[in-house]
């Protein structure tokens, strides 16, 4: 097994990782990109591979990776396209990108080609978190011969949408008009991903100054810990039904997500936060988040969410995916306080139809969005449970 071990660029300094931790970087053949490892464990064992959300990095899955390894696993977590340490990616800006550099099948094929790099041919399980899910998906959905299982944490799997199918849309895949029915709302909305499909969200979000601040917020609000979140299954995909979401997700028509986060943090909620977040996300763990995206800007993991809701692009990329099911065994992991799961009152039935061989749901109690940060042994026990399982 050949792989390069050279360190990461000398330009930046290394990040404060636990003792058990190494980081490098990996590029060549078959991939362009120089991938930003985080890895454990002993090369050959049975691989992991660890895809993160937004707006994470590979940093978020420093918990759960020593005691993956200690499982006995060779568990890799590396930054994603757009985001973090790895490079060669389109870097340019919005009006200028290469949309089909980010596509989905894209995001796949950038796993496949780090598990080949990394010497593989079968990897034990994909792991998505958030947007990592998609990826995740889309490995377990067309090349069951190198993924033998999946855990998919928060985003679910609702299969490729059929023409008959899209009649039926969810939250996750917003109807054309919803945006115009939501300005229409006694208090204007707009749903997050519109905004972050704009060429404003990038600027508004990624200025260095208050960076640390907006993340905590960011992070706070999504977690276990706020205080009234009063979790309500969405019925229907109407504005009216839709206005339950918490603002993070709902936003206020005239305002970014920067703004949006900082009206949501009042005294209170402020308060609440510094007493709960340092139990699972310490100030030099939200220094490395907001040091990382000071220096990135967000624009190439919002590029994900331009060709997610870009219509025409979707149904190019995943032609000839339509209808299909994933049929290696997957997992669902969601926390109890994660508003992802209530997005749809049939979740789980809709997965059931889609993966069949499901499993699930596993609900981590007092979790919210980030269940891999927040609660890593139980997340861990599950994941080699299932991994480890017939």
């Amino acid at each position: 097994m050949t792989t390069d071990h050279s360190t990461v660029e000398s330009s930046l300094p290394p990040l404060p990782l636990p003792p058990a931790l190494r980081e490098r970087q990996l590029s060549g053949s078959p991939t362009t990109l120089s991938y930003h490892l985080i890895e454990a464990g002993t090369e050959g064992s049975p691989l992991l591979i660890l895809l993160h959300g937004f707006p994470e990095l590979a940093y978020s899955w420093r918990k759960l990776i020593p005691l993956l390894a200690e499982a006995g696993y060779y568990v890799v977590a590396y930054d994603q396209r757009g985001f973090g340490r790895t490079t060669n990616w389109d870097t340019r800006p919005f009006h200028q990108a290469d949309l089909n550099t980010f596509t989905q099948t894209t995001l796949r094929n950038d796993v496949v080609a780090l598990v080949e790099r990394l010497g593989y041919q079968r990897v034990d399980c994909v792991i998505g978190h958030d947007f990592g899910c998609v990826p995740a998906h889309l490995c377990a959905l067309s090349r069951p011969d190198m993924f033998k299982k999946a855990v998919i944490m928060g985003h679910p799997f609702f299969g490729i949408a059929t023409p008959e199918e899209k009649a039926n849309p969810s939250p996750f895949d917003p109807p054309p008009g919803l945006q115009e029915d939501l300005t229409k709302l006694p208090q204007p909305k707009k749903h997050y991903k519109h905004y972050y499909s704009t060429a404003e969200a990038s600027p508004e979000m990624s200025p260095p100054s208050g960076m640390k601040d907006f993340l905590r917020g960011y992070f706070h609000l999504k977690s276990g810990d706020p205080l009234n979140n009063d979790l309500q299954p969405i019925k229907s995909m109407t504005a009216q039904e839709l206005s339950k979401l918490p603002p993070y997700y709902l936003m206020p028509l005239h305002l970014g997500m920067r703004d949006t986060i900082a009206q949501s943090m009042t005294e209170e909620e402020t308060a609440n936060m510094h007493q709960k977040q340092p139990c699972w996300l310490s100030e030099s763990d939200l220094q490395v988040y907001a040091d990382e995206w000071a220096r990135t800007g967000f624009q190439g993991g919002l590029n994900w969410y331009r060709v997610a809701t870009n219509a025409e692009l979707m149904q190019k990329d995943l032609r000839g995916l339509e209808g299909k099911k994933i049929e290696i065994p997957c997992l669902y992991m969601v926390g109890t306080k994660d508003w992802i799961l209530h997005q749809n009152v049939d979740t789980v039935e809709r997965m059931r139809k889609a993966c069949t061989r499901f499993e699930g749901p596993v609900m981590v109690e007092g979790a919210g969005h980030w269940v891999q940060q927040e609660q890593p042994e139980r997340v861990a026990k599950e994941v080699v449970r299932f991994s480890k399982g017939a």
